[in-house]
């Protein structure tokens, strides 16, 4: 499999040009716990475990996966090593990555997701904020330590049936009676890897295509590597939920040197929603993204709308992205929560982005807030339901709060907006700082509720000629 140029390129730019040269700007100022995120250790093992030796056909009909996991399992009982294949294709079904072992997927190997939702073993898990049983992914690493998934190979999740059952099942179904809420949470899909409640992994060099849902989910874990990942989910269609990297209330985290395209939030944070991520109030934090492109997707870089656990102490520097609809999107609800703070991203420049600077407490309402609609028993609806429906109480500490957000050496074309900001009248979004950021776009947008902005070498070019509304504000001088 031959990577995509860019992938070569940014590495150059990086290491030989510096970030001037890449995005116009100054060398990145990181903040001072920058060298404790990411894995300490990696699995040292080298002794082979060959998935052919336990049965496996590289046919890409035969489904794989008790002989995948019975290779990995001799692996981790011979105190680790490397689980590999030979060249082929391998249908499998989900595969759970134990400690010391390193799953290896090889450039003339292809691994290929199960089409069939009942290969993905139902476990306890969180998916979009709320703890609950759901399909686990194709490739799981659960409560291990010192894992790696690596390999210049192809994963393909042949996520497509999942992406056409969700949209028959929201438009012909649960939209008509109300439900749009909860049909995400209905219609299961398998995500493509979990990393969940572990410590000391490694995601590095995968190509991953077509993921039936998120594609990478790193869930209650610390210290976790994704390296080198190129995420391309808009194969043969556009895929709802085809998240690319979500980092969920989790800690000391790297993501570098991955090219994302995909269809909603390429690189994504969150930290559960309403009344459940309150009762976890588990934070993500001490993240840093960098050296990364962002191609279609929702955000380059997206906070929300789980905010519930608390977003902070984000880093994201040196990205490059083209046909992104976002460059920087928080968003959350006023069921959800949670403070979003201490978030730098810098050095980034973009062209065909829809809105530069999105933020929104009061996101998309139809999916944020649950109503079960008349006629329904609520003795009798699934508990994942009641889960949703959840008041939080008292209803104040659904209230987010955002709050020291900085955007530093940007430089974007071909917006369609500038700015939109919409806080709530209980809740202003405060403490922003633009600094050295260039915008082009076609309209300047609006700031509602929000307060105590610094700006330094502001420069927009408007296209229609307007200004940035300003409706409930204080202290904001663009």
């Amino acid at each position: 499999m031959v990577k995509p140029a860019y992938i070569f390129l940014l590495p150059f730019f990086i290491t030989v040009l510096g970030y001037s040269t890449v995005v116009g700007q100054k060398r990145a100022t990181p903040p001072d716990w920058h060298t404790k995120v990411g894995a300490q250790s990696k699995p040292s093992k080298t002794k082979e475990f060959f998935v052919n030796d336990y049965g496996g056909q590289h046919d890409g009909i035969t489904l794989n996966t008790e002989a995948i996991q019975a290779a990995i399992d001799d692996c981790a009982k011979d105190g680790g090593g490397i689980v590999r294949f030979q060249p082929g294709s391998y249908l499998t079904g989900s595969i759970f990555v134990k400690r010391n072992v390193h799953l290896r997927i090889d450039s003339n190997v292809t691994l290929l997701g199960s089409q069939d939702i009942h290969d993905y073993k139902v476990i306890d898990t969180r998916v979009a904020g709320i703890e609950m049983q759901w399909p686990a992914a194709l490739i799981n690493v659960l409560n291990q330590e010192n894992a790696a998934i690596s390999g210049t190979g192809l994963i393909h999740a042949q996520g497509k049936p999942f992406w056409e059952q969700y949209w028959r099942m929201r438009t012909e179904e649960y939209e008509p009676k109300g439900l749009r809420w909860i049909v995400d949470y209905d219609a299961r899909r398998p995500r493509t890897i979990l990393v969940s409640n572990a410590k000391n992994v490694t995601l590095e060099d995968l190509e991953i295509q077509q993921a039936g849902f998120w594609t990478v989910q790193i869930l209650y874990s610390t210290y976790v590597t994704i390296d080198g990942l190129i995420i391309n989910n808009n194969v043969d269609g556009h895929g709802p939920s085809t998240d690319g990297i979500d980092i969920d209330s989790s800690s000391w985290i790297l993501v570098q040197n991955t090219d994302i395209d995909c269809n909603d939030d390429n690189f994504c944070i969150k930290a559960g929603r309403d009344a459940d991520g309150l009762r976890v109030n588990r934070p993500a934090e001490y993240i840093i993204i960098r050296d990364c492109f962002a191609r279609r997707g929702a955000g380059l870089l997206t906070l929300g709308s789980e905010t519930s656990g608390g977003i902070r102490h984000v880093y994201a520097t040196n990205i490059q992205g083209s046909g992104t609809k976002n460059c920087l999107n928080i968003k959350s609800a006023t069921t959800r929560g949670g403070t979003v703070e201490d978030i730098l991203l810098e050095n980034v420049k973009m062209d065909s982005v829809g809105v530069v600077l999105q933020i929104n407490m009061n996101w998309n309402p139809s999916y944020s807030y649950s109503k079960l609609p008349e006629g329904y028993n609520y003795n009798e609806i699934p508990e994942h339901w009641k889960t949703l429906l959840q008041p939080v109480e008292p209803a104040e500490r659904g209230i987010p709060t955002f709050r020291n957000i900085t955007m530093r050496n940007v430089q974007i074309k071909g917006a369609n907006r500038a700015i939109n900001v919409e806080g709530l009248p209980s809740s202003w979004v405060e403490q922003i700082t633009l600094q050295n950021v260039s915008i082009e776009a076609k309209e300047a947008g609006k700031i509602r509720y929000s307060k105590n902005w610094n700006v330094q070498d502001f420069k927009l070019e408007i296209k229609d000629g307007s200004v940035v509304a300003k409706q409930h504000t204080a202290n904001i001088s663009l």
